[in-house]
């Protein structure tokens, strides 16, 4: 009977002695660290690969250090310029500093989580809807700037920060749609006026060049004699100004001068 007790108590003992060992080894991966506590006081950090640790007087929190990318939910977000919009976003971060992850906040994921709300909406807030559809870029550095901030007494880094969609109730899409509408025709109203001004600043500097000249000005109606004569109407009326006509008159030489000289000779 003794025997049988004693063999029972080493069988516990070594059954005890296997637990102890098990819980005492720990394998993290080459993304986890340890953070040990020795009686609640914060130890060192562990890892990667194979630690050991002191069953019942040592416990371990495993940290994984890969980055996080988080998805903010649809936030109602009110613009400086009075407009109610939904925005979404995603926030990527990873922990910097296992032992501040753990010790300076409870639960940093949810901490994260709720921060990143609240920022998105204050940032937003402050901006007008045509900023936040056209300055996405700005915008997200900016929420990505105040996160990194408040987040690095946490050991966490944020890397980045996306808006994702800004959507936005039917009114105002049909409003953004007229305004665009309104903007292309008014661009193509001082395009055109543009043209006009161009075309009418041509047109002055070619009618100073042919009124310093006249006889580029004949050349140029003789030409368009030419090209409308090309043409297939029947009848073609076409006036010819007398300036035209003065010049080619006073080309031709006076013969009745000539001719009148050798009877003058003559009858004295």
């Amino acid at each position: 009977m003794i025997i049988d007790g004693f063999s029972i108590a080493l069988t516990i003992l070594i059954v005890l002695l296997v637990l102890i060992v098990i819980n005492a080894i720990k394998v993290l991966r080459e993304y986890q660290r340890g953070v040990v506590f020795t009686l609640g006081r914060f130890t060192k950090v562990k890892g990667p690969g194979l630690i050991l640790i002191i069953p019942v007087l040592q416990q371990m929190v495993r940290v994984d250090l890969r980055i996080v990318a988080m998805d903010v939910p649809s936030q109602d977000v009110i613009s400086r310029d009075n407009v109610s919009v939904k925005v979404n976003a995603v926030v990527y971060f990873r922990v910097m500093d296992p032992d501040k992850a753990i010790i300076q906040v409870e639960r940093y994921l949810e901490a994260t989580s709720q921060l990143a709300q609240t920022t998105l909406r204050a940032v937003l807030g402050k901006h007008e809807l045509d900023e936040m559809l056209a300055e996405r870029e700005k915008l997200n550095a900016d929420i990505q700037h105040i996160l990194d901030a408040q987040t690095d007494a946490w050991g966490i880094k944020v890397t980045t920060v996306e808006i994702k969609h800004i959507d936005l109730n039917e009114t105002m899409v049909r409003a953004i749609a007229r305004q665009a509408e309104a903007e292309r025709e008014r661009r193509a109203k001082v395009i055109h006026a543009e043209g006009e001004k161009q075309a009418a600043n041509t047109l002055m500097e070619a009618a100073e060049i042919l009124a310093a000249q006249p006889s580029a000005m004949q050349l140029r109606y003789l030409q368009t004699l030419t090209q409308v004569a090309g043409d297939k109407s029947s009848t073609l009326v076409f006036p010819v100004p007398v300036d035209l006509i003065t010049n080619l008159v006073g080309n031709v030489p006076d013969t009745s001068a000539a001719s009148t000289g050798p009877s003058d000779d003559l009858s004295q």
